[in-house]
């Protein structure tokens, strides 16, 4: 097989050189409108004048995330279609710029989606925890097989052949889920249709409050939960165990106001707002970031039936009446201590529990299957990379 290291092949990031004036919009590409399959989200615009402070690519160029978690999800792309045929972006974008005479763009983004090579480079990341990168050097004295053009290209079109056929798989255990939360609110708006009586959080709550600001510093492989806001989903209203951030806290760091009890009750107030997340039994000592917002309620035994509540239509359409922000949308605190939750007997929140729970258990069972189906796709998509790039495509 033709090794070759990719510095061989491509320039790593290449000069920050715009041929236009500095008025021109061109593309801006945060690390959010990248996602870990390859696509790329072109709505945002910035003028050439304001680019310095970012990174600067053009069409046909490769991103690669290098920051943590971003490189080991599998962030990265190649970029088409941008605005005036120039973008600027995330500073943890590492570019690729290919010599299309040794290899082809498309070649260097699959190659480095490959879960191995992003494995390997794991191990030589830098920094300190929380704040791990590859270094450009050593993306770039990374080797790969590079076969000719005309068979890079007969590859690439079989790869995509096959993943376009497991995307196709994927979209329709999408609509599955999506099936499954209109049946879940379908339950929800069931149980709490008769449920007039009504007290706002602020009344039945021992306080709201948001996280800290600045954990990055704290950041460990072990330690306290951190809880940040990708560990909320739509789903339900149960934390998502399957990347788990930790810190270690010195005695006398802020950030400890906001440690987690059992039943307390999470509401992302920044990004994707409204999602919640009810703190379960066996969490130990954890603690949230600035995104999201904690209730305690007076009454513990009943923070299941107001995350379900605030999960609920209902609790959706009140909570985020008050969104606040023009581009960048936001819940204050005051927000969700205004908004207004069921007021129910102890065994009244019971039989409502019941309820939910005897009519979601299918649900549940069905949600898993499809996630597990999910999880069999991506191991899929996985084993296709490997057999490309062993040459047994």
């Amino acid at each position: 097989m033709n090794m070759l290291k990719i510095s061989d092949v491509c320039v790593v990031n290449p000069p920050k050189k715009i041929d236009l004036p500095g008025e021109t919009l061109i593309s801006f590409l945060p690390m959010e409108a990248v996602s870990t399959t390859g696509d790329v989200e072109l709505d945002r615009n910035i003028s050439v004048e304001n680019v310095r402070n970012y990174s600067v690519f053009r069409d046909g160029d490769v991103l690669f995330a290098k920051i943590t978690p971003c490189m080991e999800n599998g962030k990265g792309a190649v970029v088409n279609g941008l605005t005036n045929g120039y973008g600027a972006g995330s500073t943890e974008f590492i570019v690729l710029r290919c010599d299309t005479d040794k290899i082809l763009p498309e070649w260097m983004y699959y190659y480095l989606s490959q879960a191995i090579v992003r494995k390997n480079l794991q191990a030589k990341m830098t920094g300190s925890a929380g704040q791990k990168r590859v270094p450009p050097k050593v993306l770039g004295s990374q080797e790969l097989w590079a076969p000719s053009i005309d068979r890079q290209r007969q590859i690439i079109s079989r790869i995509e052949e096959l993943l376009s056929q497991l995307d196709d798989g994927i979209e329709t255990l999408k609509k599955c889920k999506a099936q499954l939360e209109i049946y879940r609110q379908a339950v929800l708006k069931s149980v709490f249709t008769n449920t007039t009586n009504k007290r706002s959080i602020r009344e039945v709550s021992e306080f709201v409050t948001s996280g800290s600001r600045g954990w990055a510093k704290y950041y460990a492989d072990a330690g306290a939960r951190f809880v940040r806001i990708t560990d909320l989903t739509r789903d339900g209203i149960y934390l998502k165990n399957d990347n788990k951030q930790f810190v270690l806290l010195p005695d006398n760091a802020e950030g400890k106001r906001s440690r987690l009890n059992e039943n307390d009750v999470l509401v992302s107030i920044t990004a994707d707002l409204g999602s919640i997340a009810l703190i379960p039994a066996d969490i130990g000592e954890a603690y949230i970031n600035q995104h999201i917002a904690m209730i305690r309620f007076n009454n513990p035994k009943q923070g299941e039936l107001m995350a379900w509540y605030l999960k609920s239509d209902y609790g959706q359409k009140d909570l985020l009446k008050n969104k606040r922000g023009g581009g960048k949308l936001g819940l204050g605190l005051d927000d969700i201590r205004d908004t207004p939750v069921p007021i129910l007997s102890d065994s009244e929140a019971e039989s409502v529990l019941e309820e939910i729970d005897a009519r979601l258990s299918v649900c549940y069972s069905i949600e898993k299957t499809v996630n597990d189906s999910v999880r069999g796709a991506e191991a899929m998509r996985q084993s296709i990379l490997k057999e490309a790039f062993e040459g047994r495509l």
